[in-house]
């Protein structure tokens, strides 16, 4: 199954050195890019500052493995006066290869905050 066309948040490369010590991607390496990903699309959709509070469990479906491509997509699933969800989900496409395959997903809870790190209203669009 191949992704529709959309952009991802994040794109990079799993590398030798996101490994355990038996040679698998580390799934922290792989939460961490999700994290990030919904970071950046958080603070995009907030214009502003946003922090994680919390997220759903995630399974990982397939393993990610070195040298293959990983992308992040994220979309708006909820959005709240101060907080938003964001659905989040990881595809790893083997550098040879076209075809994506989503290895995991999860649904991160984001609170936007202003400078004191108090929670502030979201602008709705």
């Amino acid at each position: 199954m191949t992704v529709e066309k959309r952009d991802p948040v994040i794109r990079v490369t799993a590398m030798p050195a996101d490994t355990n010590a038996y040679g698998d991607i580390f799934g922290g390496w792989l939460l961490s890019l999700m994290d990030s990903g919904a970071g950046l699309f958080a603070a995009r959709y907030s214009r502003g500052r946003a922090v994680t509070v919390a997220l759903d469990g995630m399974q990982f479906h397939l393993p990610v493995g070195v040298g293959d491509e990983v992308s992040v997509y994220a979309s708006l699933t909820r959005i709240g006066k101060t907080s938003m969800s964001i659905a989040v989900e990881a595809w790893r496409r083997h550098r040879t290869e076209d075809v994506e395959v989503k290895v995991t997903e999860a649904t991160f809870t984001f609170v936007a905050i202003d400078e004191a790190g108090r929670p502030r209203a979201i602008e709705q669009e």
